[in-house]
Protein backbone atom coordinates (compact mmCIF):
# COMPACT_ATOMS: atom_id res chain seq x y z
CA UNK A 1 0.00 0.00 0.00
CA UNK A 2 1.43 3.26 -1.05
CA UNK A 3 2.55 5.99 1.61
CA UNK A 4 -0.39 8.51 2.21
CA UNK A 5 0.94 12.00 2.61
CA UNK A 6 -0.89 14.67 5.24
CA UNK A 7 -1.38 18.60 3.59
CA UNK A 8 -2.87 20.88 6.31
CA UNK A 9 -5.20 23.29 4.91
CA UNK A 10 -3.64 27.15 6.00
CA UNK A 11 -7.27 28.17 6.09
CA UNK A 12 -6.39 31.42 7.81
CA UNK A 13 -7.36 35.08 7.17
CA UNK A 14 -4.02 36.21 7.27
CA UNK A 15 -0.69 35.59 7.39
CA UNK A 16 -0.17 36.45 11.15
CA UNK A 17 -2.17 33.81 11.96
CA UNK A 18 -1.01 31.14 9.48
CA UNK A 19 3.07 32.07 10.53
CA UNK A 20 1.52 31.77 14.17
CA UNK A 21 0.44 28.33 13.29
CA UNK A 22 3.48 27.12 11.27
CA UNK A 23 5.91 28.28 14.23
CA UNK A 24 4.11 25.14 16.76
CA UNK A 25 6.20 23.08 14.08
CA UNK A 26 9.83 22.25 14.20
CA UNK A 27 10.23 20.22 10.75
CA UNK A 28 8.67 21.17 7.39
CA UNK A 29 5.21 19.64 6.69
CA UNK A 30 2.99 19.93 3.13
CA UNK A 31 0.52 22.88 3.47
CA UNK A 32 -2.10 24.46 1.22
CA UNK A 33 -2.50 27.89 0.98
CA UNK A 34 -6.34 28.77 -0.56
CA UNK A 35 -8.05 31.23 -2.19
CA UNK A 36 -9.10 32.92 1.45
CA UNK A 37 -4.96 33.36 2.38
CA UNK A 38 -3.56 33.85 -0.93
CA UNK A 39 -6.14 36.46 -2.22
CA UNK A 40 -4.95 38.82 0.98
CA UNK A 41 -1.43 38.42 1.31
CA UNK A 42 -0.68 37.52 -2.80
CA UNK A 43 2.51 36.01 -3.99
CA UNK A 44 4.65 37.04 -1.08
CA UNK A 45 3.15 34.79 1.38
CA UNK A 46 4.22 31.95 -0.92
CA UNK A 47 7.79 33.04 -0.94
CA UNK A 48 7.63 33.70 2.82
CA UNK A 49 5.99 29.93 3.63
CA UNK A 50 9.07 28.76 1.13
CA UNK A 51 11.94 30.09 2.92
CA UNK A 52 10.58 28.12 5.89
CA UNK A 53 10.99 25.07 4.19
CA UNK A 54 7.72 23.99 3.45
CA UNK A 55 5.88 22.37 0.62
CA UNK A 56 2.87 23.72 -0.63
CA UNK A 57 0.02 22.94 -2.98
CA UNK A 58 -1.68 26.16 -4.04
CA UNK A 59 -5.44 25.57 -4.33
CA UNK A 60 -6.93 27.88 -6.39
CA UNK A 61 -8.91 25.83 -8.61
CA UNK A 62 -8.50 28.05 -12.02
CA UNK A 63 -11.55 27.50 -14.57
CA UNK A 64 -11.69 29.63 -17.48
CA UNK A 65 -11.28 29.71 -21.09
CA UNK A 66 -7.54 27.79 -22.58
CA UNK A 67 -5.61 30.59 -22.68
CA UNK A 68 -6.34 32.75 -19.75
CA UNK A 69 -5.44 29.43 -17.88
CA UNK A 70 -2.42 29.12 -19.66
CA UNK A 71 -1.37 32.48 -19.06
CA UNK A 72 -2.27 32.07 -15.34
CA UNK A 73 -0.31 28.77 -15.00
CA UNK A 74 2.69 30.32 -16.68
CA UNK A 75 2.61 33.21 -14.10
CA UNK A 76 2.31 30.32 -10.40
CA UNK A 77 4.86 28.70 -11.92
CA UNK A 78 7.30 31.44 -11.45
CA UNK A 79 6.22 30.65 -7.25
CA UNK A 80 7.50 27.95 -6.97
CA UNK A 81 4.82 25.67 -5.51
CA UNK A 82 4.69 22.14 -5.78
CA UNK A 83 1.53 21.62 -6.85
CA UNK A 84 -1.24 23.40 -8.46
CA UNK A 85 -5.22 22.82 -9.86
CA UNK A 86 -7.98 23.37 -12.37
CA UNK A 87 -11.48 22.15 -12.42
CA UNK A 88 -11.75 19.67 -14.27
CA UNK A 89 -15.16 20.74 -15.49
CA UNK A 90 -13.25 23.06 -17.78
CA UNK A 91 -12.71 20.79 -20.35
CA UNK A 92 -9.56 18.85 -21.45
CA UNK A 93 -8.29 21.58 -23.74
CA UNK A 94 -8.60 24.04 -20.71
CA UNK A 95 -6.29 21.21 -18.80
CA UNK A 96 -3.94 21.00 -21.66
CA UNK A 97 -3.07 24.28 -21.34
CA UNK A 98 -2.48 24.27 -17.70
CA UNK A 99 -0.12 21.75 -18.19
CA UNK A 100 1.52 23.76 -21.05
CA UNK A 101 1.91 27.39 -18.86
CA UNK A 102 3.58 25.30 -16.40
CA UNK A 103 6.17 23.77 -18.46
CA UNK A 104 6.27 27.33 -20.24
CA UNK A 105 6.95 29.11 -16.69
CA UNK A 106 8.86 26.93 -14.39
CA UNK A 107 12.68 27.29 -14.39
CA UNK A 108 13.02 23.68 -12.44
CA UNK A 109 10.65 20.56 -11.65
CA UNK A 110 7.30 21.21 -13.16
CA UNK A 111 4.96 21.31 -9.96
CA UNK A 112 2.13 18.22 -9.76
CA UNK A 113 -1.44 19.74 -11.62
CA UNK A 114 -4.45 17.99 -10.56
CA UNK A 115 -8.33 18.82 -11.66
CA UNK A 116 -11.29 18.89 -9.26
CA UNK A 117 -13.75 16.36 -9.81
CA UNK A 118 -16.71 17.30 -7.37
CA UNK A 119 -16.18 19.05 -3.98
CA UNK A 120 -16.99 17.09 -1.07
CA UNK A 121 -19.45 19.67 -0.47
CA UNK A 122 -21.26 17.87 -3.48
CA UNK A 123 -23.96 16.00 -2.49
CA UNK A 124 -25.51 13.36 -5.09
CA UNK A 125 -29.18 15.40 -4.33
CA UNK A 126 -27.34 18.56 -5.38
CA UNK A 127 -25.50 17.06 -8.11
CA UNK A 128 -28.75 16.08 -9.51
CA UNK A 129 -30.78 19.12 -8.95
CA UNK A 130 -28.60 22.22 -9.06
CA UNK A 131 -25.81 20.60 -11.32
CA UNK A 132 -28.47 18.86 -13.50
CA UNK A 133 -26.02 16.02 -13.75
CA UNK A 134 -27.49 12.61 -13.66
CA UNK A 135 -24.41 9.87 -13.31
CA UNK A 136 -23.64 8.49 -9.70
CA UNK A 137 -20.99 11.12 -8.15
CA UNK A 138 -18.44 7.91 -8.16
CA UNK A 139 -18.93 8.13 -12.04
CA UNK A 140 -18.90 11.42 -12.48
CA UNK A 141 -15.22 11.85 -10.50
CA UNK A 142 -14.09 8.48 -12.09
CA UNK A 143 -15.02 9.97 -15.85
CA UNK A 144 -13.66 14.09 -14.70
CA UNK A 145 -10.68 11.81 -13.26
CA UNK A 146 -9.87 10.02 -17.04
CA UNK A 147 -10.34 13.54 -18.90
CA UNK A 148 -7.94 14.68 -16.84
CA UNK A 149 -4.96 12.15 -17.45
CA UNK A 150 -5.93 12.30 -21.59
CA UNK A 151 -5.23 15.62 -20.85
CA UNK A 152 -1.67 15.06 -19.15
CA UNK A 153 -2.27 15.64 -15.18
CA UNK A 154 -0.84 14.20 -12.26
CA UNK A 155 -4.10 13.27 -10.54
CA UNK A 156 -7.15 15.15 -9.19
CA UNK A 157 -9.10 16.23 -6.26
CA UNK A 158 -11.92 14.28 -5.03
CA UNK A 159 -13.34 12.56 -1.90
CA UNK A 160 -12.10 9.14 -0.18
CA UNK A 161 -15.06 7.85 -1.49
CA UNK A 162 -13.67 8.09 -5.20
CA UNK A 163 -10.35 7.41 -4.98
CA UNK A 164 -9.71 3.57 -5.38
CA UNK A 165 -12.52 3.57 -8.22
CA UNK A 166 -10.13 6.39 -9.62
CA UNK A 167 -7.11 4.80 -9.89
CA UNK A 168 -8.68 1.10 -11.17
CA UNK A 169 -9.67 3.87 -14.21
CA UNK A 170 -6.58 5.60 -14.39
CA UNK A 171 -3.64 3.82 -13.13
CA UNK A 172 -2.15 3.21 -9.53
CA UNK A 173 0.32 6.20 -11.18
CA UNK A 174 -2.55 8.85 -11.00
CA UNK A 175 -2.87 10.59 -7.93
CA UNK A 176 -5.60 11.03 -5.77
CA UNK A 177 -5.32 14.31 -3.13
CA UNK A 178 -8.67 14.16 -1.09
CA UNK A 179 -9.94 16.56 1.63
CA UNK A 180 -13.12 16.07 4.00
CA UNK A 181 -11.00 14.35 6.36
CA UNK A 182 -12.12 13.74 10.01
CA UNK A 183 -10.43 11.61 12.52
CA UNK A 184 -13.19 9.64 14.43
CA UNK A 185 -14.76 11.83 16.67
CA UNK A 186 -14.59 15.06 14.85
CA UNK A 187 -17.08 17.59 13.49
CA UNK A 188 -18.08 17.04 9.99
CA UNK A 189 -18.03 20.95 9.97
CA UNK A 190 -19.70 21.82 6.27
CA UNK A 191 -18.25 18.65 4.50
CA UNK A 192 -20.35 16.08 3.01
CA UNK A 193 -18.57 13.70 1.89
CA UNK A 194 -16.17 12.53 4.66
CA UNK A 195 -13.80 9.84 6.16
CA UNK A 196 -10.73 8.80 8.68
CA UNK A 197 -7.17 9.24 7.76
CA UNK A 198 -7.48 5.45 8.29
CA UNK A 199 -10.64 4.65 5.36
CA UNK A 200 -8.69 7.18 3.08
CA UNK A 201 -5.56 5.06 3.57
CA UNK A 202 -7.24 1.93 2.48
CA UNK A 203 -8.94 3.62 -0.21
CA UNK A 204 -5.85 4.18 -1.99
CA UNK A 205 -5.68 8.72 -1.43
CA UNK A 206 -2.09 9.45 -1.83
CA UNK A 207 -2.64 12.86 -0.20
CA UNK A 208 -5.18 13.75 2.43
CA UNK A 209 -6.16 17.44 2.96
CA UNK A 210 -6.83 17.89 6.76
CA UNK A 211 -7.79 21.62 7.90
CA UNK A 212 -9.84 22.30 11.57
CA UNK A 213 -9.00 19.06 13.30
CA UNK A 214 -5.28 19.98 13.10
CA UNK A 215 -5.49 24.13 13.10
CA UNK A 216 -8.01 24.41 15.29
CA UNK A 217 -7.16 21.85 17.54
CA UNK A 218 -6.21 22.15 20.99
CA UNK A 219 -2.33 20.94 20.46
CA UNK A 220 -2.05 21.27 16.75
CA UNK A 221 1.21 19.23 16.08
CA UNK A 222 -0.48 16.72 18.60
CA UNK A 223 -3.49 16.26 15.99
CA UNK A 224 -0.90 16.31 13.17
CA UNK A 225 1.13 13.31 14.97
CA UNK A 226 -2.21 11.35 15.61
CA UNK A 227 -3.37 11.15 12.26
CA UNK A 228 0.57 10.09 11.05
CA UNK A 229 -0.09 7.38 13.63
CA UNK A 230 -3.53 6.51 12.42
CA UNK A 231 -1.90 6.87 8.70
CA UNK A 232 0.93 4.19 9.88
Amino acid sequence: MADTTIIVALDFPSKTEAFAFLDKFQEPIYVKVGMELFYKEGPEIIKNIKERGHKIFLDLKLHDIPNTVKSAMRNLASLDVDMVNVHAAGGKKMMSAAIEGLEEGCKGKRPLCIAVTQLTSTSPEMLKEELLIETELAATAAHYAYMAKEAGLDGVVCSVHESKKIHEVCGEGFLTVTPGIRPAGTSKDDQVRIATPAYAKEQGSNFIVVGRPITQASDSVEAYKNIQAELK
